[in-house]
């Protein structure tokens, strides 16, 4: 489950009921090693088994037994929860506002990661403590210290030890638990005080910088290659003390040199940055990894190893035992009388569940990033992803974006009203595989929101299946219609905000605009005049939309926005939608042009998912540059990306497997090596969540007090309010990237010397004749040229005149004849074709390629 701005989420150490106590409880994590001073008595009876293991207790499936004075047990494999196997002690006295010391010595054989704990010992099993030890087979001595948030006459002391496939041996010695201890202070490491970008910059993109110093003049500094060798220098420029990390800062611009190469570092006042590269070709694997975290996340499928190394799984929800499956979903009690297959579709996060408006925005950015190659004069082909669909006729991102608009299809009933979400009835606990989920399935009542979010991404799909997929088309551009219909009869059917028990509740009492969203997208797609007076009529379109802190699945308003300024459409006033985008573009320039850390996000507390945030803002600007072509908003998008690599006051970067240092332990019940050595971490190209000001979770809580708002993230697969992974926070991502991948070196594409007119002489109900003029508006003569452009939808060649050719999806190519081969400076050259018509709209291309650059 992603990104909810409430108490609504937990951990539980058994299946039960959600407690908000429990995000309340203070805790404290991470082993500690320095001294105790003034520790109280001992309260841990018989933690040293010299002579017995009373009154320690155990599950029945767990024998114990004295070995060399400690206690032993064989612990069995095939256990699907950490709760399956438990060794436990009750009646541990615990007093309000009291620092304790815990101790134990443990070992594993063969090794395993442990869950101690020191909790409530009856439901909801409250923790006030919680660690996840590595268990080694020559064992290790273990210290923590946590404050306890209320008194307790009875805590347990637990160590959870089933969820292994296999059987192993736990030994446990020296228990001590003490009062008096001296609390400690999370320190993150944040590394050398400059902080880069870890991955790359372009060579003629922007290159900057930031030093953490108490200097409050300029510094001399460095940049040096792999060898050591000093390859420019300059002078810091001092920024005084940034709000969002509380640190004295200076920026460094570097962006005068451009040489490509590997391992530079950057020194400054005695420090020197991580290592990084400048390369025009260091996104191109990015651009793919971040889009591959989609296959991982399928619902319904066996993940096929060959396909994701390391990250092979049987099929999750298809009704095999546990699993009660999404074949055949029951609604809440009390909310229908009826079931649904809602099989298939991506797992929203960490946990099982699948969500209409987290997946409607989701699969929305990734189809726009297919859209974005068929408008944008500087996007190339995504590429193949190895996926199961990989070597069919359609285009891999189109492909799994399909996997999740099924999904989507499925959640509709046949009034036309979507359900709003599916997932388990009780909490899981961590880790747990998909296909070992035991919990009953439940389908949630029907939201207009969800309804709308069905209407948009099905009228976007009806027009970008439209050339591979007529039928897949028609379906959802007919459930597209019908949702419109209902969500206009029940405008006003929204999420309880109490529902947030086994998932979010993702609630949400505006959705004007979501109307907004999917009118321009029922528009776009048919250029009917009901849905063009719907976008034209709502107050949100003449609105500023381009809010500080972004758009995401509770603010869709600028999806709309972006898409009628981006996909050719008849929309009157379009001049003005697009102008609106590249204002709110200057507005995230101007926020990152302020920022010591080049940020185009800067509200005075960071959101759950505030790394998502950053990258739509980026998207804004990105969608600015494809419009005008303006270097400024290219460079904002590049530095942008500096953040979310590494360029941040913790000096990390939020994507997994990029950057000397990277978020890897991201909360999730089956990437969760953290938790268990025989599980992954999140794939390379994963985003964290990022800092969030709110801290709702205990791991951030106990750590976490008083944070700025950069420093409000911990690395901790517990940290679900600050390190969640997400479908919708790493579409942008993967937006994002494949945008930067495009650039090259970095350098504006100089637009053709040529002129297209593109006129429409006539249209019938199975077909349309086209006439096009190529202009060389030049100073020397056009020898041999090919011009290409794409439909909006199904249309397709029937026959042309006057030149060769092809057409490969909705892209159409034409080729120079022998004698219209050359057009001189001045001249024109004519040729027309003959279309097959298709269900929708069909307006002016935006975008004519004349052999590679763009025409006016």
């Amino acid at each position: 489950m992603g990104a909810l701005p409430y108490l609504t989420r937990c951990i539980l150490t058994r299946p039960s009921r959600l407690t908000a106590v429990l995000a309340a409880a203070a805790l404290f994590l991470l082993p500690v090693t320095t001294a105790y001073a003034d520790e109280g008595p001992e309260q841990i009876p018989n933690g040293t088994f010299e002579t017995s293991t009373a009154p320690w207790w155990n599950t029945g499936n767990v024998t114990v037994e004295l070995e060399d004075g400690r206690l032993c047990a064989d612990i069995p494999g095939s256990t699907t929860n950490p709760w399956d196997a438990i060794i436990g002690l009750d009646g541990i006295p615990l007093v309000a506002g009291e620092t304790y010391a815990y101790r134990f010595f443990a070992s594993a054989t063969p090794s395993r990661v442990g869950r101690a704990l020191i909790q409530l010992p009856v439901d909801p099993w409250t923790q006030f403590f919680a660690a996840n030890p590595e268990l080694s087979v020559s064992g290790n001595s273990y210290e923590f210290t946590f404050t306890a948030p209320t008194s307790l006459p009875n805590a347990q002391i637990a160590f959870q030890l089933g969820g292994s496939a296999t059987p192993w041996r736990f030994c446990l010695d020296d228990v001590s638990l003490r009062g008096g201890a001296e609390p400690e202070v999370y320190e993150p490491d944040t590394g050398p005080r400059v902080r880069v970008n870890q991955v790359a910059y372009l060579p003629d993109g922007p290159k900057n910088a930031t030093v953490v110093t108490d200097a409050t003049e300029a510094v001399a500094w460095q940049l040096k290659n792999e060898g050591g060798t000093v390859v420019a220098n300059g002078s810091t420029t001092p920024r005084g003390v940034d709000g969002s990390s509380g640190q004295n800062v200076h920026s460094i611009d570097f962006g005068s040199y451009t040489t490509a190469g590997e391992g530079y570092t950057l020194t400054a006042d005695g420090d020197t940055s991580r290592p990084f590269d400048i390369s025009a070709s260091a996104y191109a694997q990015l651009k793919l990894d971040a889009l591959k975290f989609y296959y991982t996340q399928r619902s319904g499928i066996a993940i096929d190893d060959a396909l994701r190394p390391g990250y092979g799984r049987p099929a999750g929800h298809v009704g095999v035992a546990p699993n009660q499956g999404d074949t055949n979903v029951p609604c809440q009690p009390g909310v229908c009388d009826y079931s649904l297959d809602v099989s298939g579709g991506w797992y929203d996060a960490g946990d099982h569940g699948k969500y209409v408006v987290n997946g409607g925005v989701s699969a929305w950015q990734l189809m726009s990033e297919f859209e974005r190659t068929k408008n944008a004069a500087t996007a190339k082909a995504i590429g193949s992803l190895a996926i199961p669909e990989s070597g069919d006729a359609v285009p891999d991102i189109l492909d799994e974006a399909r996997w999740e608009q099924e999904f989507l299809l499925k959640m509709q009933r046949p009034d036309g009203m979507a359900h709003h979400k599916i997932h388990d009835a009780a909490w899981t606990g961590l880790p747990l595989m998909p296909h070992l989920d035991p919990q009953p399935r439940e389908l949630h009542p029907v939201s207009t929101a969800a309804t709308l979010n069905l209407a948009a991404t099905a009228a976007q799909a009806a027009r970008l299946f439209a050339p591979y997929d007529a039928a897949f088309a028609a379906k959802n551009l007919a459930a597209a219609r019908k949702a419109w219909t209902a969500a206009k009869a029940n405008p006003a059917i929204y999420a309880s905000p109490n529902d947030g028990v086994g998932g979010g509740a993702y609630n949400d009492d505006n959705v004007t605009d979501e109307f907004y969203w999917a009118a321009a997208e029922l528009y776009i797609t048919t250029g009917e005049a009901a849905f063009r007076d719907a976008v034209l009529n709502s107050p949100l379109h003449t609105a500023d939309v381009w809010r500080e802190r972004g758009f995401d699945w509770g603010s869709t308003a600028q999806l709309g926005r972006l898409d009628l300024a981006t996909v050719p459409n008849n929309l009157p006033g379009r001049a003005e939608v697009r102008a609106s985008v590249l204002e709110g573009a200057d507005k995230y320039l101007a926020t990152l042009d302020a920022h010591p850390y080049g940020l185009p996000y800067n509200p005075p507390d960071f959101d759950w998912g505030s790394n998502n945030l950053v990258l739509n803002n980026m998207v804004v600007m990105a969608a600015a540059y494809d419009i005008s072509g303006q270097k400024k908003y290219l460079d904002g998008v590049l530095e942008g990306i500096d953040y979310i690599l590494g360029r941040n006051a913790l000096n990390i970067s939020y994507v997994t497997g990029y950057g000397e240092v990277n978020s890897h332990n991201q909360h999730s019940r089956w990437y969760a090596n953290q938790l268990n050595p025989d599980l992954p971490n999140p794939p390379r190209g994963t985003l964290a969540g990022g800092p969030n000001s709110a801290i709702q979770d205990p791991i951030a809580q106990a750590n976490l007090q008083g944070c700025k708002p950069q420093f409000c993230y911990i690395d901790h697969i517990e940290s679900w309010a600050t390190n969640e992974l997400t479908i919708n926070w790493n579409a942008p991502l993967s937006w994002i990237s494949a945008f930067i991948a495009d650039q090259g070196d970095g350098s504006v594409t100089t637009p053709g010397s040529c002129d297209v007119t593109y006129q429409v002489h006539g249209s019938w109900p199975s077909g349309f004749s086209t006439q096009v003029t190529i202009k060389n508006t030049g100073a020397t003569a056009i020898d041999g040229w090919n011009l290409k452009w794409s439909f909006l939808g199904g249309q397709k060649l029937d026959h042309g005149w006057n030149a060769d050719y092809t057409q490969s999806g909705a892209t159409l190519t034409a080729k120079n004849l022998s004698h219209n081969k050359k057009i001189h400076p001045g001249s024109s050259i004519t040729f027309g074709f003959n279309g097959v018509g298709a269900p929708g709209a069909n307006p002016v291309p935006d975008l004519f390629l004349l052999n590679g650059k763009a025409c006016a």
